[in-house]
């Protein structure tokens, strides 16, 4: 069976892309969500990054009283050891795939792409990108954990091994408690990946330092 094509939102540099970052939003929310931060960014006017923000399917979310949502995937409980339905997240991957794929087709290579993830989105960019098997540039996991819980997912990669991986969260996060990030690093580094780490004074959200932050890795990393 065919990945499902993702809507999305895609803005183009000033010059011919050579790179590309794909960034997945978080529950109930869209492309339309994060596509707004490309200029907060303040990257380099010459910059060559395309920005690619796709739509999540939408489907009823057991916790939201079963309300139909963008979700990359449902959530059946709260406890973060299971609350990504495995079955909806190797759904969302292959379609996140299928982007990537559509990249490398329009002669971006992987080596040239970031996944960029917040929330749900995050836990789909390091389950994509830990899995994916050709190396990508780097990979940005936002507020969110390991939809494998304790462990590496399944099926991993020794591709992306050595990829640069970011790990944000905030400490006063309330939606995706902080010991889940920490912990979601913690697997991460005694597995031996590339992993960086930096907590902030935010709840579930992300702050303009923290997006000049991203802004400072992108360039580093995509240069």
């Amino acid at each position: 069976m065919s990945a499902p094509v993702l809507e999305r939102i895609t803005i183009e540099p000033t010059t011919s892309a050579t790179c590309t970052v794909i960034w997945l939003h978080g529950l109930g929310d869209s492309g339309a969500g994060f596509a707004p931060i490309v200029p907060v960014l303040n990257l380099p006017s010459d910059h060559s990054i395309r920005f690619i923000f796709p739509h999540a399917p939408e489907q009823a979310v057991t916790v939201n009283q079963g309300m139909v949502m963008r979700s990359w995937y449902d959530i059946k409980n709260m406890d973060i050891a299971g609350r990504a339905d495995m079955e909806g997240v190797l759904e969302s991957e292959k379609a996140v795939k299928a982007l990537i794929q559509e990249q490398i087709d329009s002669g971006i290579p992987a080596n040239k792409i970031v996944l960029v993830g917040f929330s749900q989105g995050g836990v789909m960019s390091l389950f994509t990108g830990l899995r994916y098997p050709e190396t990508l540039a780097g990979i940005i996991g936002l507020s969110c954990y390991l939809a494998s819980g304790l462990e590496i997912p399944a099926d991993s990669s020794d591709a992306n091994k050595a990829t640069p991986i970011l790990q944000n969260h905030g400490l006063m996060d309330d939606v995706v408690p902080v010991q889940a990030g920490i912990s979601a690093n913690e697997v991460l580094k005694a597995a031996g990946y590339n992993t960086q780490w930096k907590a902030y004074h935010m709840p579930h959200s992300v702050l303009p330092q923290q997006l000049s932050d991203i802004s400072n890795w992108l360039v580093r990393y995509l240069s």
